[in-house]
C-alpha cells in the first residue's frame, strides 16, 4: 500500500496534505476485485450479496466478493488523508442513495465475472464489460455530474484532477479463453496474439476515458491468475499454481507496461501508472508466511 500512496502522490497536482485533498473524487472501473454492489442489480449467478461474503465488512455483505474490503476500499482507508473522501458508491445503485453536491467524491462502476471483451463472463449472466462501464462513465457525465458543478469547466476541472482507478483483464481469461467449455477463443488465438488482442481493446478504452475528461489513471496488471482456486482445483495440482496460466497473464502484463507509457507520452497532460500487483499476489500465494495469517496443517 506505500507503493500506492505514492503513486497516488505522483498523480496528484502537488496539493499538501494540509490544504485540499490531493484529488476531488476517486472513480473505480474493473471487475469483482473491485465491484462494491454493482451486481447485485444485474441478472447473474456472479454475486456476493450474502454470506460469508461480508462478514468482516462493518456493513455486511454488499456485493463486495471479499469477507471484507475490496483494494479500492483499503486504497481509501489508508490514504484518507491524502484523497479525504469516502467509499465510491456503486454506479447502479445511485438511484437508491441520495446523495447531496459535497458528497460525490467518486463513482464505482466495476462488475464481477466480466472484462475487457464484451463476451468475457457471459455465461454466468449480465455483467457489465469495460467498454460498457466507460459508456456508464460517459451517462454520468452528461447526467448526474453537471448537477454538481456550476459550469462545463468546473466540471472538466474536477474530472481532469480525479483519479482513475482500474483493474480489469483477468477475466478474460478465466472467464473466456481459459474457459473451453463456452468458448472457442484459445482455438482462434495463440496466447500471444489473445494479449495483445486486449492491450488493443484496453488501450481504446483508455483513450475513450482520456477523451471524456481523465488525465490520471492508475491499471493494475493481472494477477497470477494460475494460483487461483479454480485453476489449481481444475487441473488437480493439489494447491500449486499452474504456471502456464502464470505465463498467460505475464504476456498481458508485458504488452501493459509500455502500452501505458506510450498514452502518458501522446496524450497531452496525461499520467497513466502501472500498478504492480502480479508478483506481489504471486509472492503471498507462494511464500504465504511472510505475510501473516498463515495457518499450517
Amino acid at each position: 500500500m506505500a507503493i500506492m500512496i505514492m503513486m497516488l502522490r505522483s498523480v496528484s497536482l502537488g496539493e499538501t496534505m494540509n490544504s485540499r485533498p490531493l484529488a476531488p473524487a476517486l472513480y473505480v472501473f474493473g471487475d469483482s476485485l473491485f465491484d462494491s454492489g454493482n451486481n447485485n442489480l444485474l441478472p447473474t449467478l456472479a454475486k456476493a450479496d450474502f454470506l460469508p461474503y461480508g462478514m468482516n465488512f462493518d456493513r455486511g455483505p454488499t456485493g463486495r466478493f471479499t469477507n471484507g474490503k475490496t483494494v479500492v476500499d483499503f486504497i481509501d482507508f489508508l490514504v484518507a488523508e491524502f484523497l479525504g473522501f469516502p467509499y465510491s458508491p456503486p454506479y447502479l445503485s445511485l438511484n437508491q442513495i441520495l446523495l447531496h453536491p459535497e458528497q460525490l467524491t467518486g463513482l464505482n462502476f466495476a462488475s464481477g465475472a466480466c472484462g475487457i471483451l464484451p463476451d468475457t463472463g457471459n455465461d454466468l449472466g449480465r455483467c457489465l464489460n469495460f467498454p460498457e462501464q466507460i459508456d456508464f462513465f460517459e451517462t454520468a457525465i452528461e447526467e448526474e455530474l453537471p448537477r454538481h458543478y456550476l459550469n462545463s469547466d468546473d466540471l472538466s476541472n474536477h474530472l481532469a484532477k480525479s483519479v482513475y482507478v482500474i483493474s480489469v483483464g483477468s477475466n478474460d481469461y478465466i472467464n473466456n479463453y481459459l474457459d473451453k467449455k463456452h468458448y472457442d477463443t484459445s482455438k482462434r488465438f495463440s496466447p500471444q496474439s489473445f494479449a495483445k488482442l486486449l492491450i488493443d481493446n484496453l488501450s481504446q478504452q483508455l483513450r475513450r476515458m482520456y477523451y471524456l475528461g481523465a488525465r490520471k489513471v492508475i491499471m493494475f496488471e493481472i494477477g497470477p491468475i494460475g494460483c487461483i482456486p479454480s485453476s489449481t482445483g481444475q487441473f488437480k495440482h493439489n494447491g500449486r499454481c499452474v504456471e502456464e496460466f502464470n505465463e498467460f497473464a505475464v504476456m498481458f502484463n508485458d504488452h501493459l507496461a509500455p502500452m501505458l507509457v506510450n498514452l502518458t507520452s501522446n496524450l497531452q497532460g496525461s499520467s497513466f501508472v502501472l500498478g504492480h500487483a502480479h508478483w506481489l499476489g504471486y509472492d503471498a500465494v507462494t511464500h504465504p508466511s511472510k505475510y501473516g495469517n498463515y495457518y499450517s496443517k
